[in-house]
């Protein structure tokens, strides 16, 4: 039984599942979305969160550079630690947690695994301040109401001009 226990063992050794967070947090902080299964993007979650949340700490500076060497104890790659530093943490200053957000995808055709998109909130596109940036740059719509009679009134001209051309050519033909 599983009495109080929280942590999901993903039906691995403790080396092996600290080996496989550690490299699913360096891909999921260089490339900001990744595609694993669910139990995994949940493991992860848990993992990077709070590693996040030491990027934001910045009273001085040997608790920044205790804080860099806290993470890199738990990702150990450099570059990843660098990038989580420079570029993640001044885009979720701001964010009182919640980095991540988890997409179910569907099961996997080979072993029927669910699989789950586990991506950092802020650097998504789609949603967010992406969407309120495209929709200021489109122009508004307008309503269908007063431009009905206009097309009307347009329409009517096109067809007396047809009629017009039409009849001066049958003149010009008798």
């Amino acid at each position: 039984m599983r009495h109080g226990n929280k942590n999901n063992n993903l039906s691995r050794t403790a080396s092996h599942r600290r080996s496989l967070l550690m490299n699913l947090g360096c891909q999921l902080i260089t490339h900001k979305r990744i595609t694993t299964t669910l139990a995994k993007a949940k493991a992860l979650r848990t993992y990077i969160e709070p590693l996040i949340t030491k990027t934001k700490a910045n009273s001085s500076k040997d608790v920044i550079m205790h804080n860099h060497r806290i993470v890199f104890s738990y990702l150990n790659d450099k570059a990843a630690v660098k990038e989580l530093f420079t570029v993640v943490a001044p885009k979720i200053a701001d964010r009182p947690g919640g980095y991540t957000r988890i997409i179910k995808l569907g099961a996997r055709v080979g072993d029927n695994a669910e699989l789950a998109m586990i991506e950092l909130v802020d650097f998504n596109e789609i949603y967010g301040k992406g969407v309120a940036e495209t929709a200021a740059a489109e122009p508004v719509k307008k309503t269908r109401r007063a431009g009905g009679k206009k097309k009307a009134a347009e329409g009517t001209e096109e067809a007396a001009a047809e009629t017009e051309t039409s009849a001066s050519e049958e003149s010009a033909e008798g």
